[in-house]
């Protein structure tokens, strides 16, 4: 399909349409509209539900790399699949292929954060071929939802059977909470305040921050948490064949991808980098170009 070129007024942004394996349409994006960066390409399997803004430093024009990506099924105007069930991390690997060949790339460094990092790491064990790099930001390979609440200590089991259903709650209550979530008033001092919770940090640009959260919650919560649910049933992923350089950033107060969970996932990988910010889970807002530059350090591993 032709790409056009319906961007954002900054950064600037190129958009493309992409159809699926099963015929879901995708709405891929680019941070390279001029196709004039110079560097080496990314594959981003980005957080669920979450935009391009989630990561300021792949906007700088001069950041060096060329990022494609794409959004969610039933995100940022991708479309839902015509079976809702069609949600899950295979499928999502279904789409991030058909993005890659759309692009025509044949190999590239993988880059996942939250439960991209899910996506990735399942690519890479279905299609080793097609990947020559990984780059895990605040995500563990698979079982996710039993590594959430990390800080406070809770068995695994535990952790898991209380956030999804957390979730299962939050889905069935999110018909009668979209309307309020989609009028939220949402700009840098709201983001100065959520960074006072815990749950997220101080972030280095409220700006954009604040246009990662509007895109975010343009998403019906209900649909949100669908896609959660079904996630959640991804199972831990096997590292053992992996050949190729991968590196692990973890955030230290991070609820939703605990750090020991990271850093474990990390010691099951022969030669794997892993670092630790003090962070949470938004470490691409909070700590950008500490971020980019561990990114850059593994491209240069990659060769």
């Amino acid at each position: 399909m032709p790409t056009s070129q319906a961007r954002t007024s900054t950064p600037s942004l190129a958009f493309s349409e992409v159809i699926s394996d099963d015929g879901t349409r995708l709405r891929a994006w680019t941070n390279d509209p001029e196709g004039t960066i110079e560097g080496p390409t990314v594959v981003l399997c980005n957080g669920l539900g979450t935009s391009a803004y989630a990561w300021p430093a792949l906007l700088d024009p001069g950041c060096g790399v060329r990022v494609v990506s794409w959004h969610h099924r039933g995100v940022g105007g991708s479309e839902r699949p015509r079976d809702r069930s069609h949600c899950g991390i295979e499928d999502i690997v279904d789409d991030g292929l058909s993005v890659m060949d759309h692009f025509g790339i044949d190999r590239a460094v993988l880059m996942g954060w939250s439960m991209g990092v899910n996506t990735m790491f399942e690519l890479a064990l279905r299609h080793p071929e097609r990947v020559s790099g990984l780059f895990a930001v605040a995500g563990v390979p698979g079982d996710t939802f039993a590594t959430m609440l990390a800080p406070l200590r809770l068995p695994r089991p535990v952790a898991r059977l209380l956030t999804v259903n957390a979730a299962r709650v939050a889905k069935h209550a999110g018909c009668a909470l979209t309307p309020i979530s989609t009028r939220l008033p949402i700009g840098p001092r709201t983001i100065t305040a959520l960074s006072h919770t815990g749950f997220m940090l101080p972030v280095r640009d409220p700006e954009i921050a604040a246009m990662a959260v509007r895109e975010f919650l343009t998403t019906p919560l209900d649909w949100y948490f669908h896609l959660a649910l079904r996630t959640s049933e991804h199972a831990r992923v096997s590292l053992r064949h992996l050949r190729v350089p991968v590196t692990f950033v973890a955030g230290t107060w991070d609820v939703l991808a605990g750090a020991r969970d990271m850093a474990r996932a990390a010691a099951r990988v022969p030669g794997a980098a892993y670092h630790e910010l003090p962070g949470s889970h938004f470490l691409p807002l909070e700590h950008p170009d500490e971020v980019h530059r561990l990114l850059l350090e593994l491209l240069e591993r990659c060769g």
